[in-house]
């Protein structure tokens, strides 16, 4: 749970980081993500910084994904976004009302909640099938960016949010497939395919949902999707499980941190009140 927590802490300061160079880079605009912004953004060190700390997260959401279940993985990196307010409030004068501090209670009070609940990992390594299925979805993604992009307004940011959700998704539960990383065995190994895919289709996703729709709905969208999916395909195909008992305390840690997180939701659009940029790379 350590490694969760750690992830959740270097996405969501991350995502402040990248979203202050992107001011600096383009102050006032409000044009947008661009590829010009974006040149101009990875030339400060706030940005790269960033970028090393979503590099560090990834590292620990792996670590965490191989010692504990996904569920409590999932709803540790939906509490990324309480991580972006609190450090909003310290770089980017970004102010809590008492309702707002009472929502980053409610996801440490969840999240406590899950590591008390939270059992070893599952011991199933995961069917081929399973694995060509986290390749079909990763590919399913792409489909939803092609559909939602079309879509108007705000069904749009919510669609493209729950597909870039359905991505990060995907690279969590291919994690836990890919058991061998000698490089034969991860050319061979569908899953090491889904990963990548989801994992690119997620950031293209989201970062159109950014562009295009309301933050806040995208944001909501893509903490749904990248931990209610996830955790099921845990429990009922990985093995997950909970401590002895604690079921119970398990999926009531889950459904607080997770409805916590999405009560922040608008965090992920905090930071960018000035000029829009992905909230994690």
């Amino acid at each position: 749970m350590l490694c969760a927590l750690g992830a959740a802490a270097c996405f969501g300061t991350a995502s402040v980081l990248q979203a202050m160079a992107a001011r600096a880079a383009e102050p006032g605009s409000g044009s947008g993500v661009d590829a010009a912004l974006l040149l101009r953004a990875l030339q400060q060190w706030r940005y790269v910084a960033g970028l090393g700390l979503d590099l560090l997260g990834f590292v620990l959401q792996v670590a965490a994904l191989r010692s504990i279940p996904i569920y409590a993985v999932g709803a540790a990196l939906a509490a990324s976004l309480a991580v972006t307010a609190v450090v909003s409030t310290r770089l980017l004068d970004v102010r809590l009302s008492g309702v707002e501090w009472g929502a980053v209670g409610v996801v440490v009070a969840g999240l406590a909640m899950l590591g008390l609940a939270s059992g070893a990992e599952g011991e199933q390594a995961g069917s081929d099938a399973l694995r060509y299925a986290m390749l079909g979805t990763a590919l399913g993604v792409l489909l939803i960016g092609a559909v939602a992009g079309r879509l108007p307004g705000r069904r749009r940011a919510l669609a493209l949010g729950l597909g870039s959700g359905f991505g990060f998704g995907v690279v969590e539960v291919s994690v836990r497939l890919i058991d061998d990383v000698s490089p034969g065995a991860l050319l061979s190994n569908p899953a090491t395919y889904a990963l990548l895919l989801g994992g690119g289709a997620a950031f293209l996703l989201l970062t159109s949902a950014l562009q295009k729709g309301s933050v806040t709905t995208a944001t909501a969208g893509m903490v749904v999707g990248e931990t209610v999916g996830p955790a099921l395909v845990g429990v009922i195909w990985l093995g997950d499980r909970t401590r002895e008992g604690l079921g119970w305390l398990a999926a009531l840690g889950f459904v607080v941190a997770v409805a916590g997180a999405l009560a922040l939701a608008r965090f992920g659009e905090a930071p960018v009140e000035d000029a829009s940029a992905p909230a994690r790379v």
